[in-house]
């Protein structure tokens, strides 16, 4: 998918700012292997993540082709991938931060936990919000097509919201699923 998503992307430049955070996840993922194995569920999900991060550096967040379609065919203002991709930018990091919290036994009591999971993936979403105004600041051209905004003044807040969003659906539908996987992590 890395080799397919450089092969003639939209904007190099682009290309690289979007597909930087799976490169550096893939290093931290490849030097913690033996000394902090992530449980199976979480490497599919960082995987899928990886993916949906290459698909917008190829084609630019604003210009996916089946997210253009969906916007002709619903009579959407604007190509919504970016908003995927923030909701996933909230659900993997909520279940990487819940796994480390859990193994690690950092925050004790479920809400207090969850409380501190939730507010790391917000933290998280408002710091990569202001990476891409930095570079936008630096950059100049490149700058919309990193955005993504395409005209609409919430983004920002829209990105974080779907980010909030993406943290506590993970922490609903796989707490249980993530809690067995934990489970046999143990056991083995």
């Amino acid at each position: 998918m890395l080799i397919w998503s450089g092969i003639h992307p939209k904007d190099q430049f682009i290309w690289f700012l979007e597909v930087l955070p799976a490169l550096l996840g893939a290093l931290v993922l490849a030097f913690t292997y033996r000394s902090f194995r992530l449980t199976p569920l979480l490497y599919v999900l960082i995987l899928i993540h990886s993916v949906i991060l290459m698909i917008g550096g190829h084609y630019t967040y604003s210009e996916v082709p089946l997210f253009d379609t969906l916007r002709e065919l619903f009579g959407f203002t604007r190509n919504n991938y970016d908003k995927v991709g923030h909701f996933a930018q909230g659900f993997v990091p909520a279940l990487i931060a819940r796994e480390v919290v859990l193994r690690k036994n950092i925050v004790q009591g479920g809400r207090w936990r969850t409380l501190f999971i939730v507010s790391f993936c917000l933290a998280l979403s408002a710091f990569y919000e202001l990476i891409e105004w930095w570079v936008a600041l630096i950059s100049g051209t490149s700058a919309e097509a990193f955005l993504g905004t395409q005209g609409y003044v919430w983004d920002t807040q829209s990105d974080m919201g779907f980010a909030l969003l993406g943290a506590v659906t993970a922490l609903v539908t796989l707490s249980r699923l993530h809690d067995c996987h934990l489970k046999r992590l143990r056991q083995v």
